[in-house]
């Protein structure tokens, strides 16, 4: 199968980047962080969540930042919801586009949205209802379709099960979440023929985390079998929550720097996703956590 000769990358950064950190950034950050993305030429852009701010405490101004973000025609920013209500708040914030999230993993899903896998499901029902009846797309994650950091390495055909699942509740596209970054070329592969089996592939994106250094590996992996959605966070922002240990999302800018390297179409501009990489590290005091972004930093300094 040949790779792609385009690839959309879903910038993730503003809500799964962000998510996780420390520092408590401010309202007029993640607007400046969302229009700096805005003007690289991606087409996706996470802006932020409707959940509890008890649990996720970064993300309780999501209301006020697609308030005050300039939306760029053709670019969506989609915002996850828990529930109905969260639903409900996000419609009401003038999103377009949503996302539900549940797991491959029974414990891991009761350790993040307290409930089965079952019941996650049959929750997000009439969020995808509701959410249809108002003309707002639905996107679904799943996380750990490649490991637990509880059960440790999770079947294919149960990631291929609620993919499936997600695909009958409408979902467009179902992001596959290597949460824990432990998978590598060979396991994602036979993850993505399991699930290629149940559910169109060019529905299907993938989402990896580099905690062992692998995510650019299982991207291409991903590449190789016709996958052409990549999620990625500039600067390399993030981490799970529930997922001790897990390292960040791999960094949009390296993911931009190889796929440029095999001539793949994105429409984005590196050295401008650089500079906003670049500008998010700087206001989380420091590097940024892509080693492409580190690189042409040094090759500017060192040409002038």
């Amino acid at each position: 199968m040949r790779v792609p000769k385009s690839v959309k990358l879903v910038e993730v950064g503003p809500r799964d980047g962000l998510q996780n950190e420390a520092a408590n950034l401010s309202t007029a950050i993640k607007v400046e962080l969302i229009d700096r993305l805005s003007e690289t030429g991606l087409l996706v852009i996470e802006a932020g969540a409707f959940v509890s701010p008890k649990w996720v405490p970064q993300m309780a101004d999501t209301a006020d930042v697609l308030s005050r973000i300039r939306r760029a025609p053709g670019v969506s920013y989609p915002v996850l919801v828990p529930n109905l209500k969260g639903f409900e708040a996000a419609r009401a914030a003038g999103a377009t586009e949503i996302a539900i999230f549940t797991a491959a993993s029974e414990t891991f899903a009761q350790k993040n949205i307290n409930c089965s896998i079952e019941e996650s499901l049959e929750r997000f029902a009439p969020v995808c209802n509701a959410a249809f009846a108002h003309h707002i797309e639905v996107r679904g994650y799943i996380s750990c379709v490649l490991g637990c950091p509880y059960e440790g390495e999770v079947p294919p055909s149960r990631v291929a099960d609620v993919a499936a699942r997600l695909f009958a509740l409408g979902a467009h596209e179902i992001s596959l979440g290597d949460t824990i970054g432990v998978g590598t070329p060979g396991k994602t592969q036979i993850m993505l023929d399991a699930v290629a089996e149940r559910v169109p592939r060019e529905t299907l994106a993938v989402h990896f985390h580099d905690t062992y250094g692998q995510a650019l590996a299982n991207i291409l992996a991903a590449l190789e079998r016709g996958i052409a959605v990549v999620d990625s966070s500039v600067a390399g922002l993030g981490g799970c929550p529930y997922a001790p240990g897990a390292a960040g999302n791999v960094a949009s800018e390296d993911v931009l720097y190889m796929l440029n390297g095999m001539g793949i179409e994105t429409g984005v501009d590196i050295a401008l996703l650089a500079k906003t990489g670049r500008f998010i590290a700087d206001a989380l005091h420091r590097e940024p956590g892509s080693k492409a972004n580190i690189a042409l930093a040094r090759r500017a300094a060192v040409s002038t």
